[in-house]
């Protein structure tokens, strides 16, 4: 850990990522007592200061009902991490579990598991979520649903492709040879293995994720008003461009800083992995 922390922390890139990941978080975790005004987030209306520049006590400006943008910009951090992380939590047991089985497993069980595969990555991930979010309801535990549909074949094919060169190894023949079963050996031979690859990608992907979420919310097909949310925030304000420029340049930043941030934190942690094998 000493090791790891120290290859962390010789990359300035990387403290640059923690830094920016550390906002993110905080914010979204504090937002409650960090807001200026945190019943903004809700239905809440205030007609005497709508689509107001960026002034004191409202540093980001107001949105066209006078809700305070930097207090929505917390809020909806929180609502993005929570679906980031959920999203990654339903995906990634699903796409390890299928890729350990098709690449120890072989034969049929690899032929269909893989090609089940095959036909969501051909699909564009975007084009499914907003498929599925077509069909259901546009509401949260449905984006969750879209995007966790779309996500899982990366897993998939990257534990597929790790576990089909780890199986000829000595020990999972070792293995093989005292009896263990093939549960065993997936699951406490060879995915052990996969772990730095898969904590890499997802510390890449939570990024992509509040990205992907914030384009469905940006079509319309994300978090519905009055909820507040950074994709739907920028689709809001892109309509009164460049007059009220405020109501899409803050909401698209912090979508570039949580985006940035989580790219360089997931570039750092595979400095950390390479350096550690």
């Amino acid at each position: 850990m000493k090791r790891s922390f120290a290859i962390l922390l010789s990359n300035p890139m990387s403290v640059a990522g923690l830094i920016l990941v550390s906002i993110v978080v905080l914010s979204a975790v504090f937002a409650d007592y960090i807001a200026p005004f945190p019943d903004h987030r809700g239905a809440v209306v205030d007609f005497a200061n709508f689509n107001q520049p960026p002034h004191w006590p409202n540093i980001m400006g107001t949105d066209l009902v006078g809700r305070d943008m930097l207090s929505r910009i917390l809020y909806a951090y929180r609502i993005s991490l929570v679906l980031g992380v959920v999203v990654l939590a339903i995906a990634v047991p699903i796409g390890v579990t299928i890729g350990l089985a098709g690449g120890y497993l072989g034969g049929w069980a690899e032929y269909i598991l893989l090609r089940i595969t095959d036909v969501f990555l051909s699909i564009p991930p975007l084009v499914l979520a907003m498929s599925i979010m077509g069909v259901l309801e546009p509401t949260l535990i449905n984006g969750m649903m879209a995007v966790t549909a779309m996500w899982w074949p990366w897993y998939t094919r990257l534990v597929y492709n790790i576990t089909r060169a780890e199986r000829e190894e000595g020990y999972v023949l070792a293995a093989e040879v005292i009896g263990a079963s093939k549960l065993h050996i997936m699951f406490r031979e060879i995915l052990p293995n996969c772990v730095p690859a898969v904590i890499t990608k997802m510390t890449l992907d939570l990024g992509f994720v509040i990205l992907i979420v914030s384009s469905l919310s940006f079509l319309g097909l994300g978090v519905q008003p009055p909820t507040p949310d950074l994709g739907s925030m920028v689709a809001d304000g892109a309509r009164y461009l460049p007059d009220s420029w405020w109501l899409t340049v803050f909401p698209g930043l912090a979508i570039l800083v949580a985006v940035f941030g989580f790219n360089l934190i997931g570039d750092a942690m595979r400095d950390v992995f390479g350096g550690d094998q």
